[in-house]
């Protein structure tokens, strides 16, 4: 679920507590965690609500001043209009993650892992290529860099998601960079 700049600000200083979307379904659970550009946000519970009886003081909660404008904020990916309930955690913690410097044993953990991940990898092995693509191309776009190297844009962004789940890149506006765990991770690999 995409949330806008000024609806995460909301949400993380307290002044928003509810997302209104229209989905033929839910896309979200209660109790799940989402992680955005404030860090990590918490779906407390997400309800079916009927459009006519929303009050000013929905539209307030989520930062709006009309129920119109709440309403025409919800989209229309479908036709069941869904409440969610919100709160900021915390910061997202790949990012401490990304900082952190593995000693000798961390680096003989993360090698294990992505060698699993190629081993299991349906095109062959690729963490180490899709590391070094990504030293060496800091800022391009994901379509490039998997052009570069024979793959769908999709499947190659899918990769580059666990590496960051482990904390070895971050995304930019545009295309990615290692992070200093990376580095020391893609030095470790040589």
């Amino acid at each position: 679920m995409l949330l806008k700049h000024n609806v995460l600000s909301g949400i993380e200083t307290g002044r928003i507590g509810s997302v209104y979307r229209r989905w033929d379904q839910a896309r979200v659970k209660a109790g799940s965690n989402l992680r955005t550009a404030i860090g990590v946000i918490e779906v407390l519970s997400i309800d079916v609500v009927d459009p006519g009886a929303l009050t000013q003081e929905d539209a307030a909660e989520a930062g709006f001043e009309s129920v119109p404008e709440l309403i025409a904020s919800a989209g229309n990916r479908g036709e069941t209009l869904y409440r969610m309930r919100l709160r900021h955690v915390g910061p997202d913690p790949r990012v401490t993650l990304r900082e952190t410097i593995p000693d000798e044993a961390g680096l003989i953990e993360i090698a294990g892992r992505l060698q699993r991940l190629d081993s299991i990898s349906k095109h062959g092995p690729w963490t180490r290529e899709t590391l070094g693509l990504i030293e060496d191309n800091p800022g391009v776009r994901a379509e490039d860099l998997a052009a570069s190297v024979g793959r769908e844009k999709m499947p190659f962004k899918l990769d580059v998601r666990k590496l960051k789940e482990m904390g070895l890149t971050e995304s930019l506006l545009t295309g990615y960079r290692l992070s200093p765990r990376g580095e020391s991770v893609l030095r470790y690999l040589a």
